[in-house]
């Protein structure tokens, strides 16, 4: 068995179908990497599964045992999860949607929404546990994935633990985006309140990149539009330092900086990541209505959203048409990210009968200014999901499983034991 420093880890590797619906047709392998304490290594511990956020993320990578991690290992074995396309779990990248034509990558794009997550999920755990149900930790888009889990497969769980993570369990994507441009309109005022020399910097950056080609290390040109994308992190806890550190030295003279470039192009290239842009849209689309491209509808209604408006306000986890002619990792996939905008044929992915009735215990934290989770659409669904608690708090920002990890693990825990 190998072993990181703190951890007892065993890799595994699954055989999964690529469409559940037709188990004898093509497969993939999705990779999960089992976690124990070393003293406990030999013992029958209860499974806590990690649903990572996204759309299109990997698993995390532990480099030491701490925060939520280390609280689940003392009563737990944890499954740190690569979902389908991400990470070492058959991934999606630039190369697999290069050997495909449109109509086919859309095709096979269409098997890694939350449904087949579910399904995976599920295979998974009757080879590990058998017929012993698990608990979950959902972060994120991982609360998406808990709340289909229940819809869908309910008797796999015993309990689930949410992290800024309940969705509109009704809401459409022009209703999730007609709510979230005036959070980042706010976190964006927020920003510029906090640090006001950076609402300058951010203009004149915007009116050079305007006037002259300014290329980022990978060749593609640094616009406008993609700058105001490095307003994506602006629901994380350290994300206006970070971004006010990088504007500190946009400049070299006259240019933009070789440092911002390289940075830039980190924040907004989407290489290790393209399913998160290809996907954003499809995890709302459940009905008869496409999302034709629902972030760039709602924007072109808001003037304050504008190139040469004043204060320059960035934009945050939307994804527009644009970005899959401007990003080099994501040209690959125009044509099927065009043709997935019109589907009208999405299952659902949300039970609102089943989940009513639901008995499995759930304990949610919905974070108060999440601006990437609409904190009203989440209170909805938790006033109609059975058997679910919630913690309204606004001592963390979206990432809080990350910077306070053990206390907000520990209480979750508590709730769904009935401790508190």
């Amino acid at each position: 068995m190998p072993r990181l420093p703190g951890f007892a880890v065993t890799d595994h590797v699954f055989d999964v179908p690529l469409d559940h619906g037709d188990p004898s047709g093509p497969s993939i392998e999705v990779f999960a990497r089992e976690l124990a304490d070393p003293a406990r290594a030999g013992e029958e511990l209860p499974w806590l599964l990690f649903l990572q956020g996204g759309p299109g993320g990997k698993s995390p990578r532990p480099v030491r045992t701490d925060g939520w991690i280390e609280h689940a290992l003392r009563t737990h074995r944890v499954l740190l999860l690569d979902q389908r396309g991400t990470g070492r779990s058959t991934p999606v990248t630039s190369r697999t949607a290069a050997r495909m034509d449109a109509t086919s990558l859309a095709a096979y794009l269409r098997h890694f929404r939350a449904d087949a997550i579910v399904a995976d999920c599920e295979l998974i755990r009757t080879r590990l546990c058998g017929d012993e149900p698990w608990e979950t930790l959902g972060q994120s888009y991982g609360g998406f994935l808990t709340l289909s889990y229940l819809s869908l497969a309910p008797e796999g769980l015993r309990a689930c633990h949410i992290t800024g993570g309940l969705p509109g369990i009704t809401a459409t994507a022009d209703e999730v985006y007609a709510r979230l441009y005036p959070r980042v309109r706010a976190k964006t005022a927020e920003f510029y309140a906090r640090y006001p020399k950076d609402r300058e910097t951010v203009r004149r950056l915007a009116d050079h990149l305007a006037t002259h080609d300014v290329r980022l290390p990978d060749g593609d040109r640094l616009t406008p539009r993609r700058l105001r994308l490095l307003g994506f992190r602006f629901g994380m806890s350290d994300a206006f330092e970070h971004t006010h550190w990088l504007l500190d030295e946009a400049f070299d003279g006259t240019e933009v900086s070789d440092t911002f470039l390289l940075a830039a192009l980190n924040a907004t290239g989407f290489a290790d990541r393209p399913l998160y842009a290809v996907l954003q849209e499809c995890i709302y689309g459940q009905d008869t209505t496409p999302t034709a491209w629902a972030a760039h509808r709602a924007m072109a209604a808001l003037p304050e959203f504008a190139e040469d408006a004043d204060p320059l306000l960035f934009t945050g986890e939307m994804v527009y048409p644009w970005m899959f002619e401007d990003i080099r990792a994501l040209r690959p996939f125009a044509g099927a990210a065009e043709i997935l905008s019109t589907v009208d044929d999405w299952p659902t992915f949300y039970d609102p009968a089943k989940l009513a009735a639901n008995t499995v215990p759930v304990a949610a934290v919905v974070y108060h200014d999440d601006m990437y989770v609409d904190a009203g659409l989440s209170l909805a669904t938790a006033a109609s999901v059975g058997n679910l608690r919630t913690w309204v708090t606004n001592e963390a920002e979206h990432d809080g499983i990350h910077t306070d990890g053990e206390k907000i693990l520990a209480r979750l825990m508590d709730m769904t034991a009935s401790r508190v």
